[in-house]
């Protein structure tokens, strides 16, 4: 349970997962609380955190799959039960779970007769299968099966273009939505001048993460969206009529602010500095979100996490102390 105090407020703002299970593999379900809120904030919270929750969050798939020797995608090959466009379905179905970025490669390769599975998928290091067990295609006879794919992280959902198919090359429709469903249901009570709210929100995955972590990711990705507007600061811009606006540069900003008054660390997310993909996702997954909790943490701390390299560590120094003059706390480890 984490509690947070309302500004202004006495009220004091709980949340709780009060039921979790494992359905599938490819099925998880957890549903939560949040509460007291004022008539309308749960509606407001809820609408929110559905749209984040179904549209704002990453989630890896098989973007397209490459195989010699067939003519399109509605031909059928001998000796396999499934056609060409039942095997890009089941593709399209497999879930993944990763944290890279960029366009990765994997395949499969076996002879028949065989029940093809997603466990015949050789997939790159830190990409794992959530469910072997997924159904792809199915040999009858002695013939070799090749096939290579490509994986990318992404969000949302796209449908493969029908003019891409080339050489061999079939994009597949990419479905990069971890979060399956989101229901939100309010209860009221009180009097009528002091009205209060529950917000019940139900969150179903596929299994490549569990709903407290969507929850958490779908909360990160709100506060990424609204942080420019809680520190912009109002400016007499002296735009005339049909001028253009200068792009917005959210580092520029943040420099302009820290000249003239403090941030408090807490406000100051890491994705907000020059950090790589690779080195965010690493600190990310040890819960290292804001630049304070990244002063809380030493060089030595930083090596210990899993996959972090003593160039990642160089580079987050350069960038504390390009942007904000600040070193990490020493332990025994230094360069």
């Amino acid at each position: 349970m984490v509690r947070e105090e309302v500004a202004g407020s006495t009220r004091i703002l709980q949340w709780k997962c009060v039921e979790s299970r494992v359905e599938s593999k490819r099925l998880y379900y957890g549903r939560f609380i949040l509460s007291p809120l004022m008539k309308g904030q749960a509606d407001t919270i809820g609408i929110a955190m559905r749209r984040a929750l179904l549209g704002e969050i990453e989630g890896t798939c098989i973007t397209c799959a490459t195989s010699e020797n067939v003519l399109h995608e509605y031909s059928t090959i001998a000796g396999i039960e499934e056609s060409v466009h039942e095997i890009l379905i089941n593709l399209k179905e497999i879930v993944l779970r990763s944290n890279l970025y960029g366009v990765r490669t994997a395949s499969i390769c076996v002879r028949g007769p065989k029940y093809i599975t997603a466990q015949d998928i050789i997939s790159p290091p830190y990409v794992e299968i959530v469910d072997t067990t997924q159904h792809i295609a199915n040999l009858t006879e002695p013939i070799d099966f090749f096939i290579e794919l490509q994986i990318k992280r992404n969000r949302g959902y796209r449908l493969k273009s029908t003019n891409d198919s080339h050489d061999g090359s079939y994009p597949i429709d990419i479905v990069s939505m971890p979060v399956r469903n989101v229901n939100h249901s309010i209860h009221s009570y009180g009097n009528e001048n002091e009205k209060q709210e529950i917000l019940f929100l139900e969150i179903w995955t596929n299994g490549s993460l569990t709903p407290k972590e969507a929850l958490y990711e779908a909360s990160r990705n709100l506060i990424d969206l609204l942080i420019p507007f809680l520190h912009a600061e109002e400016e007499d811009m002296n735009l005339k009529e049909n001028e253009n606006i200068p792009p917005f540069s959210f580092q520029d900003r943040l420099i302009n602010l820290k000249k003239k008054k403090e941030i408090p660390l807490k406000c100051i997310f890491i994705d907000q500095s020059e950090l790589s993909s690779k080195t965010y996702n690493c600190l990310k997954r040890s819960n290292i979100h804001t630049l304070l909790d990244l002063l809380s943490h030493s060089q030595e701390d930083l090596m210990k996490i899993k996959y972090f390299r003593i160039e990642d560590v160089k580079k987050i120094l350069g960038t504390l102390q390009k942007h904000f003059v600040r070193n990490l706390p020493k332990k025994n480890f230094s360069f």
